[in-house]
């Protein structure tokens, strides 16, 4: 919280929608490599985050993602057995009562915008009835994190003290949460800026 705090200056709207217990699918785009340290930063509750498992497979930072209890997952095409894996895990935290973070785009942005949601939605929810409940991150484009340019280094002074938002929207009931209807709700709560 201090960390981010200090290198950003947050802003939430939305608050509210996020339930004081049990279990929710929370659904946001991804626009940096931050984005689960800004969530995490803005909610009381620990919240457990679907992540690429390359990256949480990484020597300096894996113990990290352990002890914050996040999920890896890999496309089908690299590892079946693991992204069926993560499904089951990702139920069963949701059983658990947890809140469970993913980002259906798949990956990080490469132009600022929006791309199409993926299943993972709908494959979340397959064994699970639990509210889903959209998020919208603006302001990171461009900063240190995100993938506007190639070498962090270059631009590890852009965008400190960067005003960026969280919008957290109203619960869609599961039956409803699409993941048309889903990538709607995130552009809306993201507006113009990225």
């Amino acid at each position: 919280w201090i960390l981010i705090h200090t290198i950003y200056h947050v802003r939430k709207q939305g608050y509210e929608n996020i339930p004081d217990e049990g279990p929710a699918l929370l659904v946001c785009n991804h626009v940096s490599y931050v984005d689960p340290m800004i969530i995490a930063g803005c909610i009381r509750r620990p919240v457990r985050f679907v992540m690429y498992y390359k990256i949480y497979d990484m020597p300096l930072i894996h113990f990290v993602f352990k002890t914050a209890r996040a999920i890896p997952i890999a496309g089908a095409y690299e590892d079946r057995e693991l992204m069926e894996k993560s499904f089951i895990d990702i139920a069963q935290a949701l059983k658990d009562g947890d809140l469970v973070c993913i980002f259906p785009e798949g990956s990080i942005t490469r132009n600022g915008d929006i791309n199409r949601f993926k299943s993972g939605i709908k494959r979340a929810l397959k064994t699970t009835s639990v509210p889903v409940i959209p998020m919208a991150l603006n302001g990171l484009w461009g900063s240190a994190f995100s993938r506007q340019k190639r070498f962090i280094l270059w631009r590890l002074g852009y965008g400190f003290r960067a005003r960026i938002n969280l919008a957290i929207g109203p619960a869609v009931p599961p039956e409803q949460a699409t993941p048309e209807l889903m990538e709607q709700q995130v552009k809306a709560l993201r507006g113009d800026r990225k």
